[in-house]
């Protein structure tokens, strides 16, 4: 009767043998997630300084200069632009802090990405609920988002020159002299 009991539970018994045989067998393996690493402040301050961020609909121009921030956005017709300024952190973070105007009024706003790194590869998304994206490759491609900050400044002289057209809308004074 010993006998075939054996014979019973060793086939019962030899899978869960093998089992914990190869479990225990196998060496703790540590979890091999790569971290993002948020750009430091001078990382952050040396994409945006002096640089215009350009989107469909207008720009902000980043001025190194007391970290002047000014925007413009023309939407099917609907102009406003943006005087503030610009700050960085040792977290990643730009955000921009400014007073929009438009033609039926104006009221403060403010806007923050996140920047971080894998490699040198840059991701940004918006603070502080937006998704992850790829903002620069680690070799840059044309559909990169940093490809969207240029040198030049388009967007000063057309924000300024709508604060005037809305002063004179204000003032009731006719811009011609009439």
């Amino acid at each position: 009767m010993k006998r075939s009991m054996n014979v019973f539970l060793l086939p019962l018994l030899l899978p869960l043998a093998a089992f914990a045989a190869y479990t225990g067998a196998q060496p703790a393996r540590a979890k091999m997630e790569i971290k993002p690493i948020p750009l430091s402040a001078y990382e952050v301050y040396s994409l945006y300084r002096n640089k215009t961020w350009q989107w469909p609909t207008g720009g902000a121009r980043f001025t190194a200069h007391d970290r002047k921030l000014v925007a413009f956005v023309d939407d099917k017709g609907k102009r406003s632009f943006a005087e503030g300024s610009w700050y960085v952190s040792d977290l990643g973070m730009m955000c921009m802090q400014a007073r929009w105007t438009a033609a039926d009024g104006s009221g403060p706003a403010r806007t923050c990405f996140g920047h971080s790194k894998i490699g040198d590869t840059i991701y940004q998304r918006r603070v502080p609920n937006g998704e992850w994206y790829v903002f620069k490759h680690a070799k840059p491609k044309p559909g990169d988002e940093y490809r969207k900050l240029v040198a030049s400044d388009a967007i000063t002289e057309k924000a300024l020159r709508l604060k005037d057209q809305f002063l004179v809308k204000k003032s009731g004074r006719n811009p011609t002299g009439g």
